[in-house]
C-alpha cells in the first residue's frame, strides 16, 4: 500500500471505499452478538481461551500445518518436524499477542520484531529483523514478487508511521492493511503468514473491536480457504480500489466466521450448564 498522497489519513480514505462500509457494519452487528450472548456474563474467559487455540490452529493451516483442533489439544511436542513447528509457532504469537498490546501504538516495528522471534524460536542471526539484501524468504504458500530489501524498509516506516499517527479509519480497514502489508512485503525471512495474521489480531484486540479476543480472523481466513485467501491478497498487491475493497471485505467475512465460531461455543457451553 502506498502510504504517501494527498490525503493526510489513507487508512480513512480506504474506509470511504465503495463496499467497505456494509464490511465494516455486517462485522460491528457479528461482534456485537457474540459480546451480548449471555454466557460471556459468566464465562467469557473460557471463551477467549478457546478462541485463541482455534485461532492458532486456523492461522497455522494457512501455513501449512492444517491439524483438527482436537490433534492440535492432544499434543504437546511441537517440534518434531516442520509441521508441527508451525502449530508451535502459532500457538505462540497468539498467546504473545496480548501481550504486546501497549507497545504496538507507540513502536509497531519492535512489536513486529518481538513477533518474529517468537514464531521463529531461534537465535539465528536473520530472526527478529527485517531481512536484508540478499536474504532469502521461506514462504512457500505465498507466491506473489518479492519486494527487494530497499522497498520493505521504506514501506515498514511508513506502514509503522501510519499506526503512530493514529487514524479515524475503522478497526476493520486498519487490520486489514497491517496483515495485507505484511503478507505483500514479507519482511522476515520466515514466518511471515503467521507474524502477519498475528499483527492482524492485535490491531482487531487493541482497537476495541474485540477486547477479549473472541472473534479469531484466523478461523475465518482459514474457512474461506488458502485459495481465496491468496486471490484476496492479489486483490491487496494489485492497489486497486476494487482490490483493496475485496481484501478488506474478505477480512470482514474472516472476522464474522470468527465470531460465529465463539457464538457456537457459547451455545455449546449453555447447553452444557442447562
Amino acid at each position: 500500500m502506498s502510504t504517501t498522497g494527498a490525503t493526510a489519513d489513507p487508512l480513512a480514505a480506504l474506509g470511504a471505499l465503495p463496499g467497505v462500509a456494509e464490511s465494516v457494519e455486517s462485522v460491528r452487528k457479528a461482534v456485537d452478538r457474540v459480546y451480548g450472548h449471555r454466557i460471556m456474563r459468566r464465562r467469557s474467559n473460557e471463551i477467549t481461551s478457546e478462541a485463541a487455540l482455534r485461532a492458532a490452529r486456523g492461522s497455522a493451516a494457512l501455513s501449512g500445518a492444517d491439524w483438527a483442533l482436537e490433534e492440535v489439544r492432544r499434543r504437546t511436542d511441537f517440534g518434531t518436524d516442520d509441521e508441527a513447528r508451525v502449530m508451535g509457532a502459532a500457538l505462540r504469537l497468539t498467546a504473545e499477542a496480548g501481550q504486546l498490546l501497549s507497545i504496538w501504538r507507540q513502536s509497531p516495528l519492535r512489536v513486529l520484531a518481538r513477533l518474529h522471534l517468537v514464531a521463529a524460536a531461534s537465535d539465528e542471526s536473520r530472526v527478529g529483523r527485517p531481512r536484508q539484501a540478499g536474504e532469502a524468504v521461506d514462504e512457500p504458500l505465498v507466491e506473489l514478487p518479492l519486494p527487494d530489501a530497499r522497498e520493505v524498509s521504506g514501506r515498514l516506516d511508513g506502514l509503522a508511521d501510519l499506526i503512530i499517527a493514529g487514524s479515524s479509519a475503522p478497526a476493520l480497514v486498519t487490520a486489514a492493511v497491517v496483515h495485507g502489508e505484511l503478507l505483500a512485503l514479507r519482511p522476515f525471512a520466515s514466518h511471515n503468514g503467521l507474524v502477519a495474521r498475528a499483527a492482524e489480531r492485535i490491531v482487531l484486540i487493541g482497537s476495541g473491536l474485540d477486547p477479549k479476543a473472541i472473534c479469531p480472523a484466523e478461523v475465518g481466513h482459514a474457512e474461506q480457504g488458502r485459495a481465496e485467501y491468496l486471490a484476496a491478497l492479489d486483490g491487496y498487491v494489485s492497489g486497486t480500489p476494487e482490490g483493496m475493497a475485496a481484501w478488506i471485505a474478505h477480512c470482514g467475512r474472516a472476522v464474522e466466521f470468527g465470531a460465529r465460531e465463539s457464538t457456537a461455543v457459547c451455545e455449546a457451553l449453555q447447553r452444557g450448564a442447562a
